[in-house]
């Protein structure tokens, strides 16, 4: 059985991990900026589940507890920032997700290589820490359910997004009523219950696409009536095409 850890400081390295790898259940004292430069990295904490990809990453308040696991062949980046004094980012108090553009990527990698002098850290964290003021967040994370009848109708869609059904179906199931289900979503979520099955779907369809799976299955089995409409809706969420995203898993060569 997994052994839950406490890592005093959040490290800055560079690791290889194969997918299906996990990282056991942890936290640290520092926060820390998880990013996979290749692969797709699924990040689980008591509030929800996010996804690290190369072109977001994922930032982790100190004293976080977090587990990991990796999709496609990975390449995770993490950087260590102090708790004390001023955050890099504006809102540091909660997981967030980030965009990475072309700049703030090859800054992650660097600051994770074992070729840099400490005055080169120093100047590349300085010019790290601006950009990450100005990033946007690009949320695409599945917070997790408090009341009983949600979580288990959360779970339901996601056993079954092949099959999708109505929410009154779905409330009939775990014994509530339609306007109960809805109003719960609303409240924990801040989501209408298609927002949310959306959000589901699309988070599934990045780690199909990270293993490797075509556009069309990854569109039959997150449960969209068609490939075209899979693939609108995903460019919309995630910035690129489906197919897009799946060529671009390896991420750029960086040995």
């Amino acid at each position: 059985m997994s052994q839950i850890r406490h890592e005093p400081v959040a490290p800055t390295v560079t690791r290889f991990l194969g997918g299906g790898e996990t990282i056991e259940r942890h936290r640290h004292d520092d926060h820390q900026l998880i990013y996979v430069s290749s692969g797709v990295l699924a990040i689980t904490t008591e509030h929800g589940s996010w996804i690290a990809s190369n072109d977001r990453a994922v930032w982790i308040p100190a004293n976080t507890w977090h587990e990991h696991r990796f999709y496609g062949r990975s390449r995770f980046h993490t950087i260590g920032f102090p708790a004390h004094g001023r955050a890099p980012l504006l809102d540091a108090e909660s997981p967030t997700v980030i965009a990475v553009d072309a700049l703030v990527r090859e800054l992650l990698i660097a600051l994770t290589g074992t070729t840099l002098t400490q005055a080169e850290t120093r100047h590349i964290e300085a010019v790290l820490r601006d950009r990450l003021r100005r990033v946007t967040a690009q949320p695409v994370a599945l917070p997790a359910a408090r009341d009983r009848r949600l979580a288990d109708a959360c779970r339901l869609v996601e056993e079954e997004l092949h099959q999708p059904c109505t929410l009154a179906q779905l409330a009939d199931r775990v014994h509530t009523s339609e306007r109960t289900l809805s109003r719960l979503y609303r409240d924990e979520f801040g989501l209408t219950f298609p927002q949310w099955r959306t959000r589901v779907r699309i988070f599934t369809a990045m780690v199909m696409l990270a293993e490797g799976a075509t556009v069309t299955d990854t569109a039959h089995t997150c449960g969209w009536a068609t490939t075209s409409a899979f693939v609108q809706t995903f460019a919309q969420t995630v910035g690129i095409t489906p197919g897009a995203y799946r060529a671009g898993m390896d991420g750029p060569r960086q040995e």
